[in-house]
């Protein structure tokens, strides 16, 4: 699909979710090194580390996965993926045709990687990526996921319902950086939102409501406990608060977050799935282009957003309504670009070329 996209636009960056827990980490680094080839340099990495058994049936029936096991293998994977990026020196291709040679063999060099989890030995076999790596984007909120994050993430993909939430985690892992001898503005935090934007307030919200209105019971409460990693949920009065739910070896955070603003806000099992289903636990904000504006701004200049994830309620609809209102808006306000400022994704982020 990025292939594919990368030939048919020219500046618009290209973001692919990738597993740490079901693939080998020697195929991935080369297929997104040689995306970013393809791209001249627009692609990045969505690193997750699946939690789901289903998949883990679907490749080698290994089933679940704990949590801890899961960011202990990624730790490793993201080291080989990382060491085979850089097992070719930026000067490393000669193109010397009249000589017969492509590269120097003095600037590839073998990874020899023997871990617990992988044995690769290495190079890539193919140069170094035109952004130097790939951007990596990474979603974990818990305090392992922020470890991960803070040590090698370059954009962090985040949900917090409120100002507080989002300010405390964004200057938490700000704050975790420097043991990795990273600075804070090396990370992106760009948080979720998920706006419903019209001309009026009212509009806005009649919107909403529809929307909201087309999410069924069944398919709501089935997406919330799959997020919530319990299987009988259904048992519960649908209309009835959500239950005490056991330890988990699922999306921790994302449980958290959800149970938190179930509490907080007196949510019924109906009315937090269908919440939860419309905007997948993110921040949700109905309203005019100019408030919608307001509280991206607030976020933004508060300390606790580099930026922002729009999520669309559905395409292209909101995503066109988002476009023609919201980013007018915030080009007014001098919050928003008017024209791309360079060619590579990391260009556009604001991020440094990895040495």
């Amino acid at each position: 699909m990025l292939a594919a996209l990368a030939m048919a636009t020219q500046r618009v960056g290209l973001i692919a979710t990738a597993s740490t827990t079901y693939t080998e980490p020697y195929n991935l680094a080369r297929q997104f090194c040689s995306l970013d080839h393809i791209s001249r340099g627009r692609i990045g990495w969505n690193i997750v580390t699946t939690w789901s058994p289903q998949a883990g049936g679907n490749f080698g029936g290994i089933g679940e996965v704990s949590h801890a096991d899961r960011y202990e293998r990624a730790e490793e994977y993201m080291s080989v993926v990382k060491g085979l990026w850089d097992s070719w020196s930026d000067n490393a291709v000669l193109d010397d045709r009249a000589g017969g040679r492509y590269a120097d063999p003095q600037r590839v060099k073998a990874i020899d990687h023997a871990g617990k989890f992988y044995k690769v030995k290495g190079p890539l076999n193919l140069p170094r990526s035109p952004q130097g790596a790939p951007v990596l984007v990474q979603a974990g909120a818990s305090d392992v996921g922020r470890d991960l994050a803070a040590r090698t993430a370059d954009v962090v993909f985040t949900a917090a319902q409120t100002f507080e939430e989002a300010k405390a985690f964004y200057d938490d892992l700000k704050g975790r950086m420097a043991t990795y001898g990273r600075e804070p503005d090396d990370i992106k935090i760009m948080p979720g939102v998920s706006p419903v934007v019209a001309e009026t307030e009212a509009e806005a919200h009649e919107k909403h409501e529809e929307l909201q209105a087309l999410i069924p019971d069944d398919v709501g409460v089935a997406l919330l406990s799959s997020y919530l990693s319990i299987s009988d949920l259904w048992r519960h009065p649908i209309d009835g608060p959500l239950p005490e739910l056991p330890e988990s070896e699922g999306m921790k955070s994302r449980q958290a977050l959800v149970v938190e603003q179930s509490r907080r806000d007196g949510l019924s099992i109906r009315q937090l799935a269908r919440h939860f289903a419309g905007a997948r636990g993110h921040w949700r904000i109905v309203g005019t282009a100019a408030q919608v504006a307001d509280e991206l701004q607030a976020r933004f200049e508060g300390g606790a957003a580099d930026g922002f994830n729009v999520m669309p309620s559905y395409f292209p609809g909101e995503l066109d309504a988002f476009a023609t209102l919201v980013v007018p808006e915030l080009q007014r306000r001098g919050l928003f670009r008017r024209d791309y400022e360079g060619r590579t994704l990391r260009e556009h982020l604001g991020l440094k070329r990895p040495a």
